[in-house]
């Protein structure tokens, strides 16, 4: 018997093009390591100043109208509290300026308004002058009625972290809360 004959092997297939290797990327450029962010000063929050509700901090304050004025004295009345940071700069003046020109409705509600700074007296006097203002501005050069009413504290000013006063505006209620 015939050998068989021998089949002829499948032609080998032809290895697929060698993939082009991918271009060499330049590695980031190496940075400055960025510095710890500094904390933000701790917010004030409503634990700081009295809650609504809460008795509201005495006080007695010399005025710029050379009197001494007392939370006690108004018993029975309610009053306006706004702390401002200085007399005679820009924002503060526009907001005493509002307080003036709505002085008409707090006293048609019975109320009385007061502006605290921690001011000397005669600056508040010029400030008051200058800018006709018609409440009395009170003194607090050592910052214990800011801080009694959570007014001084840490902020931010310009986005930098800083001690001083909080603008912050009170309505004590003819109770004294």
């Amino acid at each position: 018997a015939k050998a068989a004959p021998k089949a002829k092997a499948a032609p080998k297939a032809k290895a697929a093009p060698k993939a082009k290797a991918a271009p060499k990327t330049k590695a980031a450029p190496k940075t400055k390591a960025t510095p710890k962010a500094k904390a933000a000063p701790k917010a004030v929050t409503l634990r700081d100043s009295p809650l609504v509700g809460d008795r509201a901090p005495a006080f007695t304050l010399p005025g710029d109208d050379g009197a001494t004025h007392s939370l006690a004295a108004h018993a029975g009345t309610p009053v306006v509290l706004y702390f401002y940071p200085k007399d005679d700069t820009p924002g503060c003046t526009i907001e005493a300026c509002d307080f003036r020109d709505n002085m008409a409705r707090a006293v048609a509600k019975g109320a009385v308004v007061y502006g605290v700074s921690k001011d000397t007296t005669a600056s508040h006097g010029k400030f008051r002058e200058k800018y006709s203002l018609n409440f009395p501005l009170l003194s607090d050069p050592e910052l214990t009625v800011h801080k009694a009413y959570g007014a001084w504290g840490e902020k931010l000013l310009y986005g930098k972290p800083t001690t001083g006063v909080i603008r912050s505006t009170f309505l004590i209620g003819k109770d004294g809360k």
